[in-house]
Parts: structure tokens; C-alpha cells; sequence
């Protein structure tokens, strides 16, 4: 929702300034009409600048797949869950700690955020440098007498 406490990579700016233009409240994701007469619309999928309606999932996706379809044949694209997934997978690979992962991506139970951790090889090796030999007390291997 814009105006909302919502949190977006740096990359995403730009892009977020062109959906946003210059509304300051309401749906992020709007349609490109305003609903017709008669359809009943909750008020906070309204934006209250343009009058358009939050997009509808249905139209997310469809859009969505256009824009990554192979080859332009339509059902061929990636869907909205397996952008999520995607997403949080990586999120969970950068070596965030699970509380903050949870936070981020909304899960209520640890058992399903725990799906998404699958530590690279290269967070493994920077854990393993942490416990290594460097680490260890130092031991005096003299032999007694």
C-alpha cells in the first residue's frame, strides 16, 4: 500500500516511483479503469486520488506471464507463487537469521519458513572459517612427564 509500511530494495525504486507517480495513499498495483457501476469495491482497494481498483490477482498473474512467457506463448511464463518462492529462497541463502526471515516474509510458524533455508555453499565455508582451527583454544600438546 503506498504510504504503508512497506519496505523495498533499492533496486526497486525506480520502479516504484513510476507506479506510485504522484498518489501518496492506496492500492501500490491499480488497474489501468475505473470498476464499473454497480460493482461493490472495498474502500481500501480504492485509490481515492484516481478512483481505479487494486489489481486483481487474476490480472497480476496474466500480466505476469505475459512478461516472462517463452517465446511469447502465453501459459509458458512464471507464476506469482513461484516468484514469491524464488524470492524467499534467496532470502533464506543470504544467511538471515530466521526471526528476521519470518518478519519479511510473514510466516507464522517456523516449521514453514524453515523450507526456505538452504544455506550455499559459500555461507557453509564462512561458517566453517568461523569454527575452524583459528578458533580453538589453544592446547599444549606436551607430553607429560
Amino acid at each position: 500500500m503506498v504510504g504503508g509500511s512497506s519496505h523495498w530494495a533499492p533496486s526497486a525504486l525506480p520502479w516504484i516511483t513510476v507506479l506510485i507517480g504522484d498518489r501518496n495513499c492506496g492500492p501500490l498495483f491499480i488497474g489501468h479503469r475505473r470498476p464499473g457501476p454497480g460493482k461493490k469495491i472495498d474502500v481500501r482497494d480504492l485509490c481515492p486520488d484516481t478512483g481505479r481498483a487494486r489489481l486483481s490477482y487474476g490480472q497480476a498473474r496474466s500480466l505476469f506471464d505475459t512478461a516472462t512467457c517463452i517465446g511469447g506463448e502465453a501459459g509458458t511464463g512464471c507464476d506469482l507463487r513461484e516468484l514469491r518462492h524464488s524470492a524467499l529462497t534467496h532470502l533464506g541463502e543470504s544467511g538471515l537469521s530466521l526471526l528476521l526471515f519470518m518478519a519479511k516474509s510473514r510466516h507464522k510458524k517456523e516449521q514453514h519458513a524453515r523450507r526456505y533455508f538452504k544455506p550455499s555453499h559459500a555461507t557453509m565455508a564462512e561458517v566453517t572459517a568461523v569454527l575452524g582451527p583459528a578458533a580453538w583454544p589453544s592446547v599444549s600438546h606436551a607430553t607429560p612427564a
